[in-house]
């Protein structure tokens, strides 16, 4: 099938067509109106037929059909048909819906010869934590038999700083665990090591229940809703409040006062707990929690709007030829023979199948590099160099002027992938998950729902999110409907600083603007004792690090704020406890 690379809309046309015949394959005449009957499904609902997408919270997956190796022919007998399917898709509102969705995910998955990274710090994880494991029941809300039945959760403990005892009353600091295995988290959360020794305290991280070894099911524990019905943030906190009350106990500590630590969806069940289990913690650290990120309550193309503005900000020629990039790639990955070349010009270790891989593949980059814009060297998602996007954008700016722009963007993701410089070549499609984050697939098809949508101001291809969309591809997953204003039910958010001022206390929400989820998040004082701490150049999470030498001032006050407003609610406590006692 000859296509013409200047006719885009035609291009892409075939790139629909080819895949609705993946679904439909043609063995005949017979099978036409099946695909017809598909394709205005998919002008109608604006549903992606490559792949189902749901929004994540560092992470959710893509779901590929994959390009079929036979070779496409027409017949004349089928070229009135293809009319028709051309005229329905023309008509769309938004023809790049069809066959693009954005892919926003809060954790990466790691290309399967990506090395693991390991943290920058001088410790080893000999020295950073021991392992534990907790007899876990099921089901909190409910008495059903079942509902008792035990797992075993994973958790990480410190003690080289606690008071001795054998009667404890030093600070227990929490970490309340995301979508991943706990010791990936516990490595990059330096701040709380750093800390202990100054506040004597004892450091826990709890495992998030169905990520890392903490599966109550074991390894049917993704099989099917029935199993998945069990992974739900209030379980996650319930399991956090019954651990630590049996710590407290059996380590003979219950005077001891809880500090809860967390960031990205750990922030946000570390505000979330304290607002829930006020009379379990006294205070909680929230970094880079987008908790507001639901709902109406931010503008759903915040996100994409904040990744593109990073890049703008440092090179307007930058962000230009990245938005410029998609609809090359697309067209030149319309036929095989241009699928070939883009597989050697990206040095794909294995041919792609999908002109969508490629495209996913560098969209991936941009927004992790946006996430994790540090002013120093770092290595939690990808070994990186300080400021990342400048070195992206620098590289795409040492072009010549008339370059090609997809080497340019190659260029520049190679930032993110090669850094190092030891990857001779890249998993474009065939992508693991060292960090075990696949439930997050499961969480956001239920009530981590975060409408996102693309405008014409963005770097990235344009997109209106529907929730149509959500059900349509929640339900052919795992045969469940998403619930959208769940968590603004459960937790709040609406008019939060009307509602928190009133009751809550002893909160900090710290955000780095340059972390496109900082836009969901909480950016002003709710009261006094509910702290914003805000940073222009902050990144994701930032201020959880490991201290290092190449830390700018703005970074290190920002984190003795933290520390004075931790001491003041342990001073607080302990002077309460006082009082009652005497």
């Amino acid at each position: 099938m000859e296509v013409n690379r200047d006719n885009n809309l035609l291009a892409r046309f075939f790139l629909c067509y080819e895949t609705a015949l993946l679904r439909f394959p043609l063995n005949g005449e017979t099978h036409f109106p099946s695909v017809l009957d598909y394709l205005l499904e998919l002008r109608n609902n604006q549903l992606s037929p490559h792949y189902k997408s749901s929004h994540s919270l560092f992470p959710n997956r893509t779901f590929f059909f994959k390009r079929g190796q036979r070779k496409m022919e027409l017949h004349s007998s089928s070229s009135s048909f293809l009319v028709l399917i051309l005229i329905t898709l023309i008509s769309a509102t938004n023809f790049i819906t069809i066959c693009s969705l954005p892919i926003p995910l809060v954790t990466p998955l790691q290309s399967s010869k990506q090395r693991d990274t390991k943290p920058i710090s001088k410790h080893s994880n000999k020295t950073l934590f021991t392992t534990h494991y907790f007899p876990q029941e099921l089901d909190h809300f409910t008495f059903q038999p079942k509902s008792f039945n035990l797992f075993n959760q994973k958790y990480l403990m410190n003690s080289t700083y606690w008071d001795k005892g054998p009667v404890h009353h030093g600070p227990i600091f929490v970490y309340t665990g995301n979508e991943g295995n706990i010791e990936w988290f516990a490595e990059n959360t330096g701040f709380m090591f750093d800390i202990a020794p100054k506040f004597g305290a004892l450091l826990v991280f709890i495992e998030h229940r169905f990520y890392g070894e903490s599966l109550p099911f074991g390894n049917n524990s993704y099989k099917d809703a029935e199993t998945l019905g069990y992974l739900t943030s209030t379980q996650a906190l319930a399991d956090y409040a019954i651990l630590i009350r049996s710590l407290k106990k059996n380590l003979s500590a219950e005077a001891s006062p809880v500090v809860v630590f967390g960031g990205s969806y750990g922030g946000m069940l570390a505000a979330w707990f304290r607002l829930k289990y006020p009379h379990i913690a006294i205070g909680a650290l929230s970094s880079s929690a987008p908790i507001l990120q639901f709902d109406y309550i931010t503008p759903w193309s915040s996100f994409y709007d904040a990744v593109s503005q990073d890049f703008k900000d440092e090179s307007m020629n930058c962000f230009e030829v990245i938005k410029g990039s998609w609809d090359e790639i697309i067209t030149k990955g319309s036929t095989k023979e241009g699928l070939g070349e883009l597989s050697k010009t990206f040095k794909a270790c294995q041919p792609v199948q999908s002109v969508w891989s490629f495209r996913d593949w560098l969209w991936s980059s941009y927004t992790y590099t946006a996430m994790v814009d540090y002013p120093m060297p770092a290595n939690f998602l990808m070994p990186l160099p300080a400021f990342p996007i400048q070195e992206m954008c620098r590289r795409i700016d040492r072009f010549p002027k008339g370059s090609d722009k997809i080497d340019m963007v190659i260029a520049a993701a190679s930032v993110y992938y090669n850094y190092t410089g030891d990857q001779k070549c890249f998993q474009i499609e065939h992508k693991s998950d060292p960090h075990g984050l696949g439930g997050w697939n499961w969480q956001s098809c239920t009530e981590m729902v975060m409408p996102m949508t693309i405008t014409n101001e963005s770097m990235f291809p344009t997109y209106n999110w529907t929730y149509e969309d959500d059900i349509s591809s929640c339900n052919s997953t795992y045969g469940i409907k998403p619930r959208p204003h769940w968590i603004t039910t459960e937790y709040g958010g609406l008019r939060i600083e009307q509602v928190l001022k009133r009751y809550a206390s002893n909160i900090i929400f710290s955000n780095g603007m340059k972390d496109p989820w900082s836009r969901g998040g909480v950016l002003k004082n709710i009261s006094s004792s509910i702290v914003a701490l805000v940073t222009e150049k902050g990144a994701h999470h930032l201020d959880l690090r490991f201290a290092t030498k190449e830390d700018p001032p703005w970074l290190i006050q920002q984190r003795n704020q933290e520390i004075a407003i931790i001491k003041g609610w342990i001073d607080q406590y302990y002077q309460d406890l006082k009082e009652v006692s005497s």
